[in-house]
């Protein structure tokens, strides 16, 4: 068993394989064996988010864990080059789509800044491609309306950039 502590001071106590989807948490397992029996601070990560992180890589306990190979083969590839393509963003298992659809984005993106800070690759993709999909299809304004993104261009400015980049409106 694994104790964790998130940044508001709440302990979580998980299965060793549990933990190990992460390889902040694997790495540091391996540094310092079974002898400590401390708990793991988790800084960046509250007890809320930290529950949600726990509760996917338990349900991925058994999945093969990611390798540095798989680190070279998810690279995106250059244009035109022949290898294995990337995972479409709408290519999201059942269970992890459900899990990700979440109340708001607040809570996506501190999903996606855990995967991150906990080295969790698969959650991270995961968080990305939800974020990708809400994406898909909305305009500029759509996009900073969800955001709560300032325009800080004027009016000229924008449509200057519409004319220099008219061609990305065929993709």
């Amino acid at each position: 068993m694994v104790r964790l502590t998130s940044s508001d001071l709440v302990e979580f106590v998980v299965d060793r394989p549990v933990a190990e989807r992460s390889l902040l948490l694997r790495n540091m397992l391996e540094d310092v064996g079974d002898a400590d029996d401390s708990p793991i601070p988790l800084p960046n990560v509250s007890a809320f988010i930290l529950k949600k992180v726990i509760e996917y890589c338990d349900h991925h306990r058994n999945d093969p864990l990611p390798t540095a190979d798989d680190e070279k083969d998810a690279a995106f590839d250059a244009p035109g080059s022949v290898g294995r393509r990337r995972a479409a963003a709408d290519d999201i298992d059942e269970w992890d789509a459900a899990f990700i659809k979440v109340e708001n984005n607040e809570l996506l993106f501190d999903i996606i800044l855990a995967a991150n800070y906990l080295d969790i690759k698969p959650l991270l993709d995961l968080g990305c491609k939800a974020v990708a999909n809400m994406l898909k299809g909305k305009k500029a304004e759509e996009i900073r309306e969800m955001f709560n993104i300032e325009n800080d261009f004027t009016p000229e400015e924008e449509e200057q950039i519409r004319r220099e980049n008219e061609w990305a409106a065929d993709l």
